[in-house]
């Protein structure tokens, strides 16, 4: 699609230039004249009507200019059906005979044919800028690099430059204009397919076995920024949610330093260590500095640090993490990760050690 729309752009640079700067000074006006209305609707966390980033406001304006357009239509059509229903209704005294037969109008013809063809140039090419903005930016120096893996049912985060392995909960910088960082993700799938979809921030982005797509995003404040999968993956794609985390320069060099230490051994939990690598947690995930070194299900080297479990289903507890541990199918029926049938004792000196990573 961004191909095709490139090409015809490139072949009638005039043309393009004009209508797409016009579309553009229509999605102003559009966006100026709905925002009110927007305020009422962006309570949700996951609201389009609140965007946080580059990339969503482009969405943002461009979906006020669509609303705007079809909002317009259905008060033209609404009104025309109205005005018609009133004039000639039916009224007393009126002798039952057909009315004037009129075959064919070149001026209506025209209007009707005309005019849904002006929308859709002005709709497509108001896309098209949209695509281009995102998707042609330049990536500034400052740009943090992380590469997003998709899973069934859950994330897998890495920082290639930085040497960070994490699942579930990405981090990244706030980016403004003075300092811009935003953060390229690089995605692909280990499974099937997913669809990373984060609305405040950007749009979506499908993650694909054996391909490679990218996308961009640059919070503007700090905070917690949720998302879903937006592309049905299978049993449990309902709750292989989003959290993205905007934190401050201060606050993200801090979790840089935490991520990069080897996860904390505490004595009083090596108990649980031992239970953790005596069975078959290790041939799935890894913990920094033990033997536990698998990569079928998410790292835990500083799980403990996570506000969530299970891809952002429930809060991250020792209540919760010894429940999801026992059986994880409680929370998430269809999850991959087979219940272990530890006994009571191991049950709990697994889950403390498990609390001690941060």
């Amino acid at each position: 699609m961004f191909s095709c729309l490139q090409m015809i752009a490139s072949r009638v640079p005039a043309l393009s230039g004009t209508w797409l700067a016009a579309s553009q000074r229509m999605q102003h006006t559009a966006q100026n004249l709905l925002s009110p209305l927007a305020l009422v609707f962006d309570q949700s966390s996951t609201s389009i009507f609140a965007p946080q980033g580059t990339p969503a406001h482009s969405i943002f304006g461009l979906s006020m200019l669509v609303l705007t357009i079809c909002s317009v239509i259905f008060l033209v059509v609404a009104g025309l059906l109205l005005f018609t229903l009133i004039r000639y209704r039916h009224r007393r005294g009126y002798t039952q005979r057909e009315p004037a037969q009129i075959y064919g109008s070149t001026q209506i013809e025209l209007s009707w044919t005309v005019i849904p063809i002006l929308i859709v140039v002005v709709l497509f090419l108001a896309t098209a800028r949209v695509i281009f903005v995102t998707q042609t930016a330049a990536k500034p120096s400052s740009a943090l690099d992380v590469v997003v893996i998709g899973h069934q049912f859950w994330w897998e985060y890495r920082y290639p430059k930085l040497g960070i392995v994490t699942a579930n909960e990405l981090h990244v910088p706030v980016s403004n204009s003075a300092q811009p960082m935003p953060t390229y993700l690089t995605m692909s799938s280990a499974d099937t397919d997913h669809s990373f979809w984060v609305p405040r921030l950007a749009g979506k982005m499908d993650l694909i076995p054996n391909k490679v797509n990218t996308m961009w995003i640059d919070p503007e404040k700090p905070g917690i920024y949720l998302g879903q999968c937006a592309q049905y993956c299978g049993t449990q794609h309902a709750k292989m949610l989003l959290r993205v985390y905007a934190d401050s320069p201060a606050e993200f060099s801090a979790w840089i330093k935490q991520q990069q230490q080897t996860a904390l051994q505490i004595p009083t939990a090596a108990a649980g260590r031992a239970v953790f690598e005596a069975n078959a947690c290790v041939n799935c995930h890894t913990i920094s500095g033990t033997s536990a070194q698998g990569t079928f299900g998410p790292n835990l080297s500083h799980v403990a640090g996570r506000d969530t479990i299970a891809s952002g289903a429930v809060p991250n507890n020792a209540q919760n993490l010894r429940a999801f541990i026992d059986d994880p199918a409680h929370f998430k029926p269809g999850v991959l990760m087979p219940a272990m049938h530890l006994n009571q004792h191991d049950l709990d000196a697994v889950t403390q050690y498990l609390l001690t990573l941060h």
